[in-house]
This record gives structure tokens, C-alpha cells and sequence, in this order.
């Protein structure tokens, strides 16, 4: 009965080959070497360079995550893995941002008394 067995799915869309794995892998550890080497080897670069780097290798180590490990095509279950993905990013981009926008704030808010105490400073 296994003999008769056939799946409508070749092998090849449902999982990865082991060098797809290895590539997702090594491209994952470059992706994830550079930020590192950014912000610990000192670079002399402006801070939102340093941010847009960081963030974007990040975007793209997600992708390659999701082709490479999660297997997500346009092909696969009619598209609705692609709107899930898409809907993610949009909720992780509001959350993003929105907790930069907070944190932004609130260090503006919340210490005013630092400006206090350097004008006190710069009176004496």
C-alpha cells in the first residue's frame, strides 16, 4: 500500500534540501555578524546609519527565514500563508515604531529635571 502511496505535493515545495538549509543558515549568521560587528567593534558611522543597517538586515534575515526555514510561498495554500506573513509585518511595524514613538516621549517627559539640573550647573 505504501508503494501505491503518491502525494499531489512534490517533495521539493513541502521541505527543504539540505543545502537550502545550509544556505538559509550561513546567510542567517552573515546577517546576523554584521550588526553585531556594528555595534561592538565601535564603527564611526551616524547613529541612523547604524539604525537603518540594523533594522533592514533585520527585515532581511526575517525573509530569509521564512523561505528558507518556514517554506513560505506565494504557491502555497493559495496565497493565505503570504497575507498571514503580511499582516504580521504590518503588526510588528506598528508595534516598532510605535514603541520608538513611546520611548522617544517619555525620555523627553520624564526627565525634565535633568535640564533643571544642568541650568543650575551652568549658573555656578
Amino acid at each position: 500500500m505504501s508503494a501505491e502511496h503518491h502525494d499531489d505535493h512534490p517533495e521539493d515545495d513541502a521541505h527543504g534540501s539540505y543545502r537550502s538549509y545550509i544556505t538559509g543558515f550561513v546567510l542567517s549568521v552573515v546577517l546576523t555578524a554584521i550588526p553585531f560587528w556594528i555595534v561592538l567593534g565601535d564603527v564611526q558611522i551616524h547613529l541612523w546609519l547604524a539604525l537603518s543597517i540594523i533594522f533592514g538586515l533585520g527585515a532581511v534575515q526575517i525573509m530569509v527565514h521564512v523561505i528558507y526555514f518556514l517554506h513560505v510561498t506565494v504557491k502555497a495554500e493559495a496565497g493565505w500563508q503570504v497575507m498571514s506573513l503580511v499582516f504580521t509585518g504590518i503588526l510588528l511595524l506598528i508595534v516598532l515604531v510605535g514603541s520608538i514613538w513611546v520611548m522617544t516621549h517619555l525620555n523627553d517627559n520624564m526627565m525634565p529635571a535633568h535640564d533643571q539640573i544642568e541650568r543650575v550647573r551652568d549658573l555656578n
